[in-house]
């Protein structure tokens, strides 16, 4: 619909949920008779009636008639519903990515968010600037297996397909509509003969797989795409992508994330990185195939360059079992000869992986280096021949691609927990029995002095294969795992270890000084022997093959990030392996354990603060400063538009570079198809462009931003103070267990990554942050995305800040954005349906912690209002607030169905029932969709 305002949109969206739920009617008529369809009118009906009740005892009267309606049910027929409303919530989840294709496609050229940032930059620092800041570019999302995505692959192949059916527009009672409703029933169909439930707990593998559908959809042409165009507005204003340039590449934890998740092993990651190179090989020969067709250039017609002619000879001399035929029929195109070479290369390679054998020169590739050398002699030759065009174009599109995706597709970071080094360092340690009292008695202060003694000495701890425990063992077999993947794939398969949990300089040490053990690491040059000549060669040079990278994830290590990072750059060993690594330090901040732990404000507000920390004292000491940012799907969890959350980042902190978690249900509502896929990788992209060039200094005299810190800080505190009644009130465990379906979450098997961390106890502090926002979610009080934010703007407001407030809203991007996802999860808070679950679920006497709930949204409700100056919420985002309003009337009737069986099971029903649990998890699969996320 290019060029459609946004009511006509919305008219279009509305028609188009019309037709797929029509659709879904008549697929239930025919699998269920009538009897379905009109027991789901029915329900939705009455559940209308609750939610637009005039008065609490007009409420409560409908509130009964559903009640009675849904206990009367059996559990086949609540099977049947909850899939229904499930269905027609993936639906219109379909139907509105498919309103926004329309309204991306419906843009111009010149509204592009890359072109944009481009022309902006280069008014501001011209074409030199422009060549700079296109040069340090370097974004990475990095895909994660967090259990959040409550969806099957087979069911989000079938929506990707109703959405790619559903963008073609269609008269009605025209043939095409006809043939499209064909199609789209057929799908439907098939889509409601689909299990939604997976059987079986998916593996490191599965989740590899899953990613891997992903990252070749973005292979084919998203990225090659947006690269292009990325270049060709460098080129119109001046400036070129550099050779090399790699401003978007993919990153994954999946495999390699071993924090609390005993099934990622070292076997675990081999196989993933295997399955990785297997598709990436896969897609590069299909991308040479296609560059062969192209590029017949005929030494009878054109010459090409003598460095080209002579790579081809050395390579069929290196290569003999190349297919011969080819050769011979493409002796006088020498491009396809040198591909035809490319190829067999490739093919080599994955041979070589699958075989176990070790990289011979020539025959193969070890990382992409050699690759993209063998594609710039190409290019080469052909700008020196006539042939330019052809090297900017086609050529140029294959070398960008090969840049952002390697042989690997992603780039694995390793994480652990900080403890778990530890231990497998303090074996080690305790057995050389040079110190007094065992390494687990040691100090934080101590432990950095021993760990970097050792990381600068040349001795091993151990020097043959460490006598580790099965723990130990476990941690010290990822280094050896790492060490291996690097000769076997080559640099790029691995560059970060990431250390969960840093509370110390110590803890990223004891890391490093594993690595080391394990060959990853020489900070010296080897010892040289007595009996050496003088001049002889010393022995190889120092080197890392890996960087580490603490994560931050407590608001105290948060407010400590600044001494923390300052602590190990004071380290000699240390700044040796940043050094080594290009003076780059990465550094991960996460956002889902803060939140939890002091509320969204604080968790917000210190992660902030702590970028400021952190890149001042990486400019004290030199240092470029890369920040990985884990955030989550929910706002709770760090979630949000990405684009806004880049840009109100402090000033400074962006130099180029950044890393952030993808995770989840983010990804399919990301990547599902390829225009939204592209808008949101533009969208990072212009984003970091546009902060690392345009926001270097502070845009607000210093007197203001001190006013505004003194302020948030006092917002801050008061939210914590609040959000911690909360969570320190005694009846809070129990009353979190009783009202949500927490414990339901194992069972959906969304990922091979336990819930809770191993040996965490029970109750809700072991949870992680995931299973803390899914339960609040499912239950609709939403508590994580909002509560204490309330208490934090009275508290400002009555210290005479109204109007700093005012101003902060008004000028200050980091807290206008910070309002803005309150105030989305607001409007998805449903207090209604949550004290419905509270009444129904939670004893009386455990009910109080939903009063303070209540009390603090109409606060926060209250308080956010007079901020924004907004009557209603979601006033100023009418499209989004229409949307909510109609989804509610299917998320009711879920609710209620999720809260009749829990009820059943808490009331002595089987809870090993397959049907009645098969039925509550599919009110727990309806209400994720419904909601747009889970965790």
């Amino acid at each position: 619909m290019p060029g459609l305002p946004a009511t006509d949109r919305d008219a279009q969206l509305r028609a188009d949920v019309r037709q797929v739920t029509t659709l879904l009617g008549e697929t239930l008529s025919r699998h269920h008779g009538s009897g379905l369809l009109a027991m789901v009118e029915q329900v939705r009906a009455k559940s209308k009636r609750v939610t637009g009740a005039a008065t609490n005892s007009e409420r409560e009267a409908a509130h009964a008639e559903v009640r009675d309606l849904l206990a009367a049910l059996d559990l086949p027929t609540a099977s049947a519903l909850a899939r229904a409303f499930s269905a027609y919530f993936l639906l219109a989840n379909a139907a509105e990515q498919v309103s926004r294709v329309r309204l991306i496609q419906g843009r111009g050229e010149e509204d592009g968010w890359i072109g944009r940032s481009v022309a902006d930059i280069a008014r501001a620092a011209g074409p030199d600037g422009l060549r700079a800041a296109l040069s340090a570019l370097a974004v990475r999302p990095v895909f994660t297996a967090h259990p959040t995505e409550a969806n099957r692959r087979a069911v989000l192949a079938k929506l990707r397909t109703i959405a790619e059916v559903l963008v073609e527009v269609t008269p009605p009672s025209s043939r095409a509509r006809r043939r499209q409703d064909q199609l789209l029933g057929e799908l439907i169909d098939l889509l409601w003969q689909t299990n939604e439930l997976r059987v079986h707990e998916p593996t490191p593998a599965d989740e590899a797989r899953n990613a891997l559908y992903y990252l070749g959809e973005l292979f084919e042409d998203v990225v090659p795409d947006l690269m292009a165009d990325l270049a060709a507005q460098a080129e119109a204003h001046g400036a070129f992508l550099a050779e090399g340039a790699a401003p978007l590449t993919f990153g994954t934890w999946i495999g390699g994330d071993r924090d609390g998740n005993p099934t990622v092993n070292a076997e675990a990651t081999r196989e993933v990185l295997r399955l990785q190179h297997e598709a990436g090989c896969r897609a590069l020969i299909g991308a040479i195939d296609q560059l062969s067709v192209h590029l017949s250039s005929s030494t009878e017609i054109v010459a090409v360059s003598p460095e080209l002619a002579a790579s081809v000879e050395k390579d069929l001399t290196a290569l003999p079992e190349s297919d011969h035929r080819a050769i011979a029929a493409s002796r006088d195109e020498p491009y396809r000869l040198k591909l035809l070479c490319i190829r067999a290369k490739i093919e080599a390679t994955a041979g070589r992986i699958e075989r176990g054998d070790p990289h011979q020169p020539g025959r193969g590739y070890l990382g992409s280096a050699g690759l993209l050398e063998d594609l710039r002699l190409i290019s080469a030759s052909l700008r020196a021949n006539s042939g330019s065009l052809v090297a900017g174009g086609l050529v140029a599109r294959l070398e960008r691609t090969v840049s952002a995706f390697g042989l690997h597709l992603a780039t694995m970071d390793v994480r652990e927990h900080a403890d778990v080094h530890h231990h497998a360092v303090g074996q080690l340690v305790d057995a050389i029995g040079e110190h007094a009292m065992p390494y687990a008695d040691f100090g934080r202060k101590e432990r950095r002095d021993l760990l970097s003694a050792e990381l600068q000495a040349r001795r091993p701890l151990a020097l043959s294969s460490p006598g580790l425990d099965q723990a130990g063992e476990r941690c010290y077999s990822v280094f050896r795992t790492i060490r291996e993947a690097l000769d076997v794939y080559g640099p790029q398969v691995i560059h970060s270890y990431i250390v969960s949990m840093t509370r110390g300089a110590d803890d990223v040490l004891a890391a490093a000084v594993l690595a080391r053990e394990a060959g990853l690491l020489r900070l010296r040059r080897a010892a040289r022997r007595p009996s050496a000549r003088p001049g002889a060669d010393p022995g190889p040079p120092p080197f890392a093959h890996i960087g580490f990278v603490p994560l931050l994830e407590t608001i105290d290590e948060l407010r400590r990030s600044a001494e923390v990072l300052g602590e190990l750059l004071a380290d000699r060993g240390y700044r040796q392996i940043v050094r080594l690594r290009g003076d780059v330090q990465e550094v991960m901040i996460g956002y889902s354990d803060s939140g939890k732990e002091a509320g969204i404000t604080t968790s917000q507000w210190e992660i902030h603060r702590a970028q400021r920390s952190l890149r001042d004292m990486a400019t004290r000491n030199r240092v470029r400063l890369r920040l990985f940012h884990g955030r989550g799907g929910s706002a709770g969890r760090g979630g949000g538009p990405s684009h806004d959350a880049i840009l109100a980042q402090p000033w400074g902190v962006l130099a180029g570079e950044m890393k952030v978690t993808e995770q989840g249900e983010v990804i399919s509502d990301k990547y599902a198809l390829p225009a939204l896929a592209r808008e949101n990788l533009e969208l990072s992209v212009a984003a970091v462009l546009r902060a690392s060039t345009l926001h270097r200094t502070s845009r607000q005299p210093d007197h203001r931003v001190a006013a505004w810190d003194e302020c948030m800080t006092m917002v801050s505190d008061a939210a914590c103070t609040s959000y911690r009644r909360l969570t320190g009130h005694p009846d809070l465990p129990a009353y979190f267990l009783a009202s949500t379906p927490v414990d339901q979450l194992a069972s959906l098997k969304m990922s091979s990554r336990p819930a809770k961390r191993p040996g965490s106890g029970t109750g809700i502090a072991g949870l992680r942050a995931i299973p803390w926002v899914f339960g609040w979610t499912q239950s609709r009080q939403i508590v994580p995305g909002w509560f204490g934010v309330g208490s934090g703007l009275a508290a400002a407001r009555a210290a005479g800040l109204g109007g700093v407030l005012a101003d902060m809203h008004a000028n200050w991007h980091f807290f206008r954005a910070f309002l803005s996802n309150v105030e989305m999860t607001l409007a998805k808070t449903d207090l209604s349906i949550a004290g419905h679950y509270v009444t129904s679920l939670v004893p009386a006497h455990l009910r109080q912690p939903f009063t303070i709930i209540r009390d603090e949204y109409d606060r926060t409700v209250a308080e956010l209002l007079q901020v924004t100056g907004e009557r209603e919420l979601l006033d100023d985002a009418a499209g989004l607030k229409r949307t909510l309003a109609v989804r509610d009337a299917y998320l009711a009737p879920l609710s209620y169905l999720q809260v009749e069986l829990l009820s059943r099971v808490r009331a002595g029903g089987d809870p090993g029932d397959p049907v009645l649990q098969r039925a509550l998890l599919l009110t727990v699969n309806g209400i994720a969709a419904g909601m747009r996320n889970t965790g």
